[in-house]
């Protein structure tokens, strides 16, 4: 070999060294973000293990959170063997971050809190895609490997995301549900959008329900229940009896839009009658014949129906997983998951 071939030579080994030391520094850089933003994807699935609505779903959660422990540690060990050092004190402050953010959400609506979490999953999928690209064109082959698992189960994350998100949209049962506080959060919101057009007959109408409540207290009372069962039993006769009155009254009046809004209210507090569910007879269905009707249904508020139902007396797993899965399916078929 002459001595010009062996310069070319030397020039292109010399060049695909630079080019993938230049390539290293970036790639560090974004193993450690991804380090950091995967601390926080941990304390995020955490928070959200106490919201699953049924015991598959919670340990689904638990799982994702154990897998994002598993992930962080194998970036921690790319960034090593690149020669750089992980950081140390990002992950902590993530976690402090995360924690503000788990209060902070308890002040808005829940969708808007798991559109936060979509947008963590969303970077954590492009960087992941970014790192792969990174790695591929320096050669390294193993972080290449690590890419292709991040961007797998970032993926699949996005896509539960994204079907839980529309599953809030038709009304749920989404596979997670809001604490009381995001609850109110939501409801909140709600009221403020929806036109109330009550008339001023209907307003006492409503005032003649809550006066009549009184009645049940003393029945309670005399028949010398405890304290704590009468606050309870009074406070959710109360509720059911004024929404049920308020209802009928708001449908005579012809205000159509409320009495609606206060059926859906109804609906979703599971105290709808027998009569009144979508599914003829669904006292009498056991758990099986129940969950086949459930798969029939096709209207996201009379899934929505069933569960609350289900939620308020009998609170039978099988079908409400049934219901929840029926939900996604639809969900997913709606946004093209």
């Amino acid at each position: 070999m002459n001595s010009s071939v062996d310069h070319r030579l030397f020039q292109c080994e010399g060049g695909e060294r630079t080019l993938t030391e230049n390539r290293t520094p970036a790639l560090l850089t974004q193993l450690r973000t991804l380090h950091e933003l995967t601390h926080a994807e941990t304390q995020v699935a955490e928070t959200r293990v106490a919201q699953a609505r049924t015991e598959a779903v919670r340990k689904e959660l638990t799982e994702n959170a154990e897998n994002c422990r598993i992930r962080a540690v194998a970036i921690e060990e790319a960034i090593r063997d690149l020669g750089g050092l992980p950081d140390v004190v990002g992950p902590f402050i993530g976690r402090a971050a995360i924690m503000v953010k788990t209060l902070t959400e308890q002040a808005q609506p829940f969708d808007e809190a798991l559109l936060s979490d979509l947008a963590l999953e969303h970077q954590l999928l492009d960087r992941a895609r970014y790192v792969k690209a990174l790695a591929t064109a320096g050669g390294h082959k193993s972080i290449v490997s690590l890419a292709d698992r991040l961007i797998t189960a970032h993926t699949a994350t996005v896509e539960w995301l994204t079907t839980v998100i529309a599953e809030e949209a038709l009304g749920g049962p989404a596979a997670l549900r809001r604490t009381p506080l995001q609850a109110a959060a939501g409801a909140a919101v709600r009221l403020v959008n929806t036109p109330v057009t009550w008339s001023a007959r209907s307003i006492d109408r409503a005032i003649d329900v809550a006066r009549s409540t009184r009645p049940r207290i003393e029945s309670l009372l005399s028949r010398g229940a405890h304290a704590g069962d009468v606050a309870a039993k009074t406070i959710g006769a109360s509720r059911d009896a004024a929404l049920e009155t308020a209802e009928r009254v708001s449908r005579r009046e012809g205000a159509d839009g409320t009495a609606d809004a206060l059926h859906k209210a109804r609906s979703a507090s599971g105290v709808l009658t027998e009569e009144e569910l979508p599914i003829r007879n669904y006292d009498d269905l056991t758990v099986p014949k129940a969950v086949a009707a459930v798969k029939e249904l096709t209207e996201p508020a009379d899934i929505r129906a069933i569960v609350a139902y289900e939620e308020a007396h009998k609170a039978r797993h099988g079908v409400i997983s049934a219901a929840q899965t029926r939900l996604a399916a639809i969900a997913q078929e709606v946004v093209g998951v």
